[in-house]
């Protein structure tokens, strides 16, 4: 099943790609809108000529991305990426510097003793603690900080 990049206006593609979807077409199967991914929209269709028309009655869509005169598509491979979120405690390792940006230790630097990649997860010793107390937050809760600082 093909994928198709569908231009638009930039900030506008959730808009647009709850447009389409709303559309009650047997030929769309999916809609893929991802925040990483500016001024496109991915639409799974049987062909490019019911995503055209569709996207006629839909501000702010430009139309189908093209090359060279021709649609061009995208495989499920090529657009995985966009659907497997990616963990917040990715890029943290053990022993690191972090400054905490949420909850009761807002401001307080710390060091990272243990990730737990599956709960999403990192257990931190607070710096300025008088007793070494470990701190389990979610990796959303920490900055790690720059490397000058580590």
């Amino acid at each position: 099943m093909p994928i198709f990049a569908v231009k638009t206006t930039a900030r506008q593609e959730r808009t647009v790609a709850d447009m389409i979807a709303s559309k009650d077409f047997a030929e769309i199967h999916a809609v893929l809108a991802p925040d990483s991914l500016t001024s496109y929209v991915m639409v799974e269709a049987d062909d490019d000529g019911i995503v055209t028309r569709v996207l006629e009655e839909i501000p702010h869509a430009r139309g189908l991305v093209e090359s060279g005169g021709m649609v061009g598509t995208s495989s499920m491979a090529e657009v995985e990426h966009f659907l497997s979120p990616t963990p917040d405690v990715e890029g943290i390792a053990e022993g690191d510097i972090v400054e905490l940006i949420a909850g009761p230790f807002k401001g307080e630097k710390a060091r990272v003793q243990r990730i737990d990649e599956t709960k999403d997860q990192v257990t931190v010793e607070l710096y300025e603690a008088t007793v070494p107390i470990p701190v389990t937050v979610r990796g959303d809760q920490i900055r790690v900080l720059d490397s000058e600082e580590r």
